[in-house]
Formats: structure tokens, C-alpha cells, sequence
């Protein structure tokens, strides 16, 4: 087994500079389906990731999805739940839902599906007897429901993607309402092993997260694209969530494959490896040292952690939370 896995990934391709990196590195990744849309496809991007999975085992796990439900069907469950058998025979260790579930995707009477819905209770139902694991990226960081601000790590993001941005938008549900659908969802389904992505929507305080891990012992958290809202905390106070939480946190980088760099030029897909090796490089640099670093330009202080903690936040973790990684 790799020594570090990557727990939250989109990278879908086989490109010998990458394979290299992953060689270097000694790192597996966890590549994530997902749904945009009921109009878009995703098998094609599940094929892929099983496709890498087969033909590189110790490189490459893969994470499924399910489609977005479809009211007028009344075998929307029994469909998901055929494809789901069909994609763990493959070798699929999760089955992600995305955040268009609670705030882009409504119901027929007009009022937003959420997590805990009943319509998914057969669904999750079949993941725990399969002994699956649900990644879930319920919500979205705080600062979606606040102004634009230049310091926060998210403003790129919201800037570029404002359908995403709900400042005073009175017509979706609150941030407070989409993490209660989910720990809704959580505690109904004791056992359901859990993943909430990108510190379960909750990476502005590290004190909102543990409270969570401490009342839902079914549920981890995963560290993905979210290092600059960590940087913004007291490092002391995050370095102590580490140690307390070491069981519950996976390491994972989010990073999501643009183009695919086995079509690129030569320059720029040495550029797109590179990259990805600096996204490694500062992850490292922030969770193995003491040292002062920048993180999306905010200045912090690394966390320094113990070797057998980095153990297994970096490896073990995944594989408890997601047996066969």
C-alpha cells in the first residue's frame, strides 16, 4: 500500500509524469464522481476512474455517485441501487453526493431536496449493508452566505462561480439548515460509515467540527481543498483538533484535473505535473513542519505532527473509513 493516500481527488488520467509523481511521492488516489446536473452524464467519468483503478491498483481507487433523483420515477432508488452494485463489484469503496443536493435540486412542490429526505433512506441503506461508506459535500464553506471578501480563501472561487455565491439570497436554504439536514442524515444512519468532505462544510471553526466527530462516532472528515480556512486558525488550536481527532481526519487535496495532461504539450503538461507536486509539497510542508508558510496568502505556522499521527491521517484513516482503498 502507498504511503499516503489521497482521499479526495479528480484526476483522471494515466500520463507517465504523473505516474512517476505518484511513484515519488508513493501516493494512491482517490479519485471522486460526481453529478452536476440531472442534463449531464457521469458514467463516462466512473468509467474512467474504474478503468484507472483496473489497470493500476496501487495507484488508483475510485469513489461512485448516484444520479440525481427523478420525481417522476418511482424506481429511482431501485435504478441507483443497481448501478451502486454494479460499481462496488468494480472496485468503488464510496458513493459521493454532492452539494447540489440541498441547494440547487427541488422538489415537486418547489421546496429544495435535502439530505435526510426519505428518498435516499433506501439508498443509504444499501451502502451500510454493503459496508460502503458515504462521502458526503453537503453545504458549502460559511462564506458562501456572506459577502465577498478579498481575504477569504474563497473568494476566488465565488467570484468566478456566483451561482455558487448565496449572499442575500433569501429563496435557499441557510448554511445552519444544510448542516442540520446532514447531521440529520448522519445520526439516522448509525451504521453508515460517513466522510464529511472539506471539514464537513464546517472548516471556518475547527471547535464546530470536533463537536460533530464527538457526537456522531460513524463520522470523519476529510481536510480537502480547505488548508487556507485551517491557516486562518490559531495553529495551536488547530494542531490540537489534529491530535485529539487523529482517528477522524483524512488527507486529501481536492485537486481536480482541468485537462487531461496525456493530450497536453509537452510544456504544459510538465506545468499541470508540477503543479500538483507544489499542491503536495505545501500540504506536506504545513502538516509535517514547524515552519512559517503561506497558504493562499495567508501567513500560518505548520502544525508539526507526530509521525504516527501523520500515519494515519495520511494512510490508515482511509483505509478504516474506506475499507479496500
Amino acid at each position: 500500500m502507498a504511503r499516503i493516500i489521497d482521499a479526495h481527488i479528480h484526476y483522471g488520467d494515466d500520463a507517465p509524469s504523473l505516474l512517476a509523481l505518484l511513484d515519488e511521492l508513493d501516493i494512491k488516489l482517490l479519485n471522486i464522481s460526481l453529478v452536476h446536473s440531472v442534463a449531464l452524464g457521469w458514467r463516462a467519468q466512473a468509467g474512467v476512474y474504474a478503468g484507472l483503478h483496473q489497470r493500476y491498483p496501487e495507484r488508483f481507487a475510485w469513489c461512485t455517485t448516484i444520479s440525481l433523483p427523478d420525481f417522476d420515477d418511482l424506481d429511482y432508488a431501485k435504478r441507483a441501487i443497481e448501478i451502486l452494485a454494479r460499481d462496488f463489484e468494480l472496485g468503488a469503496v464510496a458513493c459521493k453526493v454532492w452539494k447540489n443536493i440541498g441547494m440547487e435540486v427541488r422538489k415537486p412542490d418547489g421546496s429544495y431536496l435535502l439530505i435526510d429526505d426519505d428518498i435516499f433512506q433506501p439508498i443509504f441503506d444499501f451502502i451500510a449493508a454493503q459496508g460502503r461508506t458515504v462521502l458526503l459535500h453537503m453545504a458549502e464553506p460559511l462564506a458562501c452566505w456572506l459577502p465577498l471578501d478579498e481575504r477569504s480563501p474563497h473568494y476566488g472561487y465565488y467570484s468566478r462561480n456566483p451561482q455558487w455565491h448565496m449572499f442575500n439570497r433569501s429563496d435557499v436554504p441557510s448554511h445552519a439548515a444544510l448542516i442540520a439536514a446532514r447531521d440529520r442524515m448522519v445520526a439516522a444512519h448509525p451504521d453508515l460509515r460517513v466522510v464529511g468532505a472539506h471539514l464537513a462544510s464546517l472548516e471556518h471553526d475547527v471547535s464546530e467540527v470536533a463537536a460533530r466527530l464527538d457526537q456522531y462516532p460513524n463520522f470523519a472528515v476529510d481536510i480537502s481543498a480547505r488548508l487556507g480556512d485551517l491557516a486562518l486558525q490559531d495553529s495551536g488550536v488547530v494542531r490540537r483538533f489534529f491530535l485529539d481527532y487523529q482517528d477522524r481526519i483524512l488527507f486529501g487535496t481536492d485537486v481536480v484535473m482541468r485537462r487531461r495532461p496525456s493530450v497536453l504539450p509537452d510544456a504544459e503538461r510538465q506545468a499541470a505535473i508540477d503543479d500538483l507536486a507544489q499542491t503536495y509539497k505545501l500540504h506536506f510542508a504545513y502538516l509535517e513542519t514547524a515552519q512559517s508558510l503561506a497558504v493562499r496568502g495567508i501567513q500560518t505556522q505548520g502544525l508539526d505532527l507526530p509521525e504516527d499521527v501523520l500515519h494515519k491521517i495520511y494512510r490508515t484513516n482511509a483505509e478504516r473509513w474506506y475499507p479496500g482503498i
